[in-house]
Parts: structure tokens; C-alpha cells; sequence
């Protein structure tokens, strides 16, 4: 399928690593122009090398950092049509109580200032471009509690609503915003979620592993290409009516206590 993002340029946030990579990979074989921001440097040069895009060092929770990122894609992109907003972290698996004020900050600093910052640089650009998308990653943990995940999960629920809000303004300017809400993906950073998760609450990482599967009723990892074809697909014409909306790719989460 042609989904006609020739020539589109994007912006994909941590985007040299992980699912962005993946996310990138997917745009540049659509044939988008591509730029992608990470904090990695061995990722930023391997980027550049090899995956067809540009690749810039960017702290997105630092909102000078963004604003200097946003005069880079206006200078090498000459404006834009896409956001993805994908760049987050885990935070801490402990009890509430337990989580200090620089693991609250940094948690949330990444996954909602983050977005925001980008959001807030990139819509005069879509208004200007007469229409584009944007794509928030969220989490199952936007919907769902998670016990010993308090920061993330505050994250990812207030991605939830920073993309309805934006929905509501933006879609009368031709722009869709839509949330991505990913469950377990096959991902170095489930293994490290994982790991968390097992040393928290004096579980084996094997009965960790299993029970994460039996709270999932298609007992199977999510892809990070799932991730990357919804996304895709969102920013297409064929996508583009669907606006507002909160996205699952889980697998159907059916249970969130290990």
C-alpha cells in the first residue's frame, strides 16, 4: 500500500534507539524525510551512518534544547508535517512512598515536559504546512494501574490528556493528534523494566516473564514494527480522520498485578 508520505518531514523524538529507530526505519521507507533527536551519541552517529535520516543530540525535557532542535528542522527540513512524540523513560519500580523528588522530576520531565516542549514548537509549524499529525506515546500504563509505577504511570496518563486537549484545538486546523499506548513490547527496555520489577517485589524474572504473558489475552510480546506501522498508518491519508483518540497496541491487556 502506498500510504503517499513521499517527501513528508518528520520529526521523531529519541528516535535513534528502540522503537524510534524502528519508527524512523518505517517513515524513511515511505519515503519521508527524517530527522531524529536522541541524548545517545553512539546512536546519533550510527543513525546518521546508516538509517537515511538526520540525527541530532537533543534533550527534549530541556525546553532551550528544543527550541534550538526546532531552528535545526526548520534550517535542514525547512518546516514540518509530522511529530512523533515517542521519547520516555521508565522511572522507578518502588511504593510510593519510597519514590524521591529527583525520580518524580526526571520521570515526568521526559515523558510529559518533553512532549510538550516538542508540541508546543511544532503546531505553528503544521499550521503553517496547512495540516500535519502528531502521534503521543502513551502506555496501557495511560489507562490502567500499575502498582510500584507511580511516576510513569502519572506520565503516561497526562499524555492521555495533553493529546485530547490538542485533538480538540488542532483539528480545525487539518491536524490529527493521536495516542500510541503500547503494552509489553519486545524491547531492551522491558528487559530492564523487568529486572526492576523482579528486584521490587522479590520475584524470579522468569515468573516475571510468564505472568507478564497470561495478562495479555494473545500471550505474545507486542513487535516494535506494531508500533511502528500504527503510527505510519496515522499519519496517512488514510489516517488522518482518526483524531483524539488513545490507541492500544497490547495485545488486549487484561491484568497489570505480576
Amino acid at each position: 500500500m502506498d500510504l503517499a508520505l513521499k517527501g513528508k518531514r518528520v520529526l521523531i523524538t529519541a528516535g535513534a534507539n528502540g522503537i524510534g529507530k524502528v519508527v524512523a526505519e518505517h517513515f524513511v521507507a515511505e519515503g519521508a524525510k527524517v530527522l531524529v533527536c536522541d541524548v545517545d551519541d553512539e546512536a546519533i552517529r550510527i543513525a546518521e551512518e546508516k538509517a537515511n535520516v538526520i540525527a541530532i543530540k537533543a534533550d527534549v525535557s530541556d525546553s532551550k534544547a528544543v527550541a534550538k532542535l526546532f531552528e535545526e528542522i526548520d534550517r535542514r527540513l525547512g518546516g514540518l508535517d509530522v511529530l512523533i512524540n515517542n521519547a520516555g523513560t521508565s522511572g522507578p519500580s518502588k511504593p510510593v512512598e519510597d519514590v524521591t523528588d529527583e525520580e518524580w522530576r526526571a520521570t515526568l520531565a521526559v515523558n510529559v515536559d518533553g512532549a510538550f516542549y516538542c508540541a508546543r514548537a511544532a503546531v505553528p509549524r503544521l499550521k503553517q504546512a496547512r495540516g500535519g499529525t502528531v502521534v503521543n506515546m502513551s502506555s496501557t500504563a495511560g489507562f490502567l494501574p500499575y502498582s510500584l509505577r507511580t511516576p510513569y504511570c502519572t506520565a503516561k496518563y497526562g499524555i492521555i490528556g495533553l493529546t485530547e486537549v490538542m485533538a480538540m484545538e488542532l483539528g480545525p486546523h487539518n491536524i490529527n493528534v493521536n495516542a500510541i499506548c503500547p503494552g509489553n513490547v519486545d524491547s531492551p527496555r522491558l528487559e530492564r523494566v523487568n529486572q526492576m520489577a523482579s528486584a521490587s517485589r522479590g520475584i524470579s524474572i522468569e515468573q516475571i516473564n510468564k505472568t507478564m504473558l497470561e495478562q495479555q489475552s494473545m500471550r505474545r510480546l507486542v513487535s516494535m514494527h506494531d508500533i511502528a506501522a500504527m503510527m505510519v498508518y496515522l499519519c496517512s491519508p488514510q489516517g488522518r480522520i482518526i483524531s483524539g483518540q488513545s490507541l492500544a497496541i497490547d495485545g488486549q491487556t487484561i491484568a497489570t498485578e505480576y
